[in-house]
């Protein structure tokens, strides 16, 4: 069956949970990556990018407790009222930090926004992929996690269009619309099939079923530490290069930004796609193994057309590694746990990852401002990593969800 076709078998109901989960994982990342695009623009304060940089690490370093109180939350209450909660908050703290009047205030609201953050993500991938058919999980994998970029590209439109005009300040407090979001999960969206089933014939602690997959659940934690230092090493200090050490404005900027994260979308929904075919790991495998090569070209080009057609090519092989994460980490989870497991493990890599974007201001700055090669450092090095922790892991592709084999130990790989 094709993509397109196990896409159009989805009921109105199923569409209507992808959507709202892809539109809440955009509107996150849209609200983080407005940051990005102003970190050199934060100047009230008195301080420089290496210590506005803080708020990144502050964000990423918070998501992991918000993913284990919101998954926690998800598996106790269920998928929706969760997601709901989740999306009011993280639009709270970003239209609040507009109003910081200092530095640490400022630190402290980036904070608070990265652990309403961190719910989103697990909390929506389990929710869609308890939904959705077996057969569209990996097409569907790719529409969420394409949510990222997508949010990157409009954070892009906006710096672009509104940022010369609204200012910094500006920027967070158009952040805070996400929040209508919640009228259409409260109408659209129902709770997870897979969920109520599991309320009804109880479940164990967090803890219990934690202890019972320690070996899948460290390898989930180092293999998503080397994805965020993919993925964040290769977006968050990017634009801050381009104006930086290419002297680019706001506008050439904000135009190779929206370049790259098309780029991105269209590598999510190609190798989530793809992976429906031959398998997660072996899609992970290519394309992070092609992103390899092409870092040069992202990070060296002479002129910003080439620069922005490196970091198309850059963004589709990292979006598109990243576009099987959400169907992976679902599929390898316990049942019991599917609202903790994926988001907990995922934001756990992002804490452990989340000096990333300190560390690449600092190597820069320790080699007189050469940001592409702090850049082509930590990409090239992690792309290997992740192709060799995903070609090595495990693999339950197309597992159902509330049976007996989906309660067999993770320790058995399924290749």
């Amino acid at each position: 069956m094709s993509a397109l076709e196990s896409l159009r078998r989805l009921t109105p109901q199923q569409r209507n949970t992808v959507i709202a989960s892809y539109l809440g994982w955009t509107l996150d990342a849209f609200d983080f990556f407005i940051l990005v695009f102003v970190l050199k623009y934060i100047e009230e304060f008195h301080t420089d990018v290496p210590a506005v940089s803080v708020a990144i690490f502050l964000t990423l370093a918070m998501r992991a407790l918000g993913a284990l109180i919101f998954g926690l939350a998800a598996d106790r209450y269920g998928r929706r009222i969760t997601l709901m909660a989740d999306v009011l908050l993280y639009s709270l703290f970003e239209f609040l930090t507009g109003f910081s009047t200092g530095l640490t205030m400022f630190l402290v609201l980036r904070a608070l926004y990265g652990i309403a953050m961190g719910g989103e993500w697990g909390v929506g991938a389990s929710l869609v992929m308890e939904t959705v058919p077996e057969e569209s999980r990996g097409i569907v994998s790719g529409i969420l996690q394409a949510g990222y970029p997508s949010g990157y590209l409009i954070a892009s439109i906006v710096f672009f269009l509104l940022f010369p005009v609204i200012g910094w300040r500006g920027m967070f407090f158009v952040g805070a619309v996400p929040a209508l979001l919640v009228l259409y999960i409260r109408r659209n969206v129902e709770e997870s099939p897979a969920f109520l089933k599991r309320q009804a014939e109880g479940r164990r602690p967090f803890l219990t079923v934690l202890r019972e997959n320690i070996p899948l659940f460290i390898w989930a934690v180092f293999l998503m530490t080397a994805f965020n230092f993919f993925s964040h090493g290769t977006q968050d200090i990017y634009p801050t290069f381009l104006e930086t050490q290419r002297n680019y404005s706001s506008y050439t900027v904000g135009a190779i930004a929206i370049v790259y994260n098309i780029g991105a979308i269209c590598g999510g929904l190609f190798f989530g796609a793809l992976s429906q075919r031959i398998g997660r790991k072996k899609a992970i495998v290519i394309a992070a193994l092609i992103a390899v090569p092409v870092a040069p070209l992202w990070a060296y080009a002479p002129g910003p057309v080439l620069l922005a057609i490196g970091a198309f090519l850059m963004q589709f092989f990292v979006q598109g590694a990243w576009g099987i994460v959400p169907v992976h980490l679902n599929e390898l989870s316990p049942d019991e746990v599917r609202g903790t497991f994926p988001g907990f493990a995922y934001q756990l890599g992002n804490l452990l990852a989340s000096g990333n974007a300190t560390l690449q201001a600092g190597l820069a700055a320790r080699w007189d401002g050469d940001y592409a090669y702090a850049l082509l450092i930590v990409a090239a090095v992690v792309a290997l990593i992740v192709a060799a922790l995903a070609g090595f892991g495990y693999e339950k592709k197309d597992i159902r969800f509330g049976t007996e084999e989906a309660e067999e130990p993770h320790g058995a790989m399924r290749i």
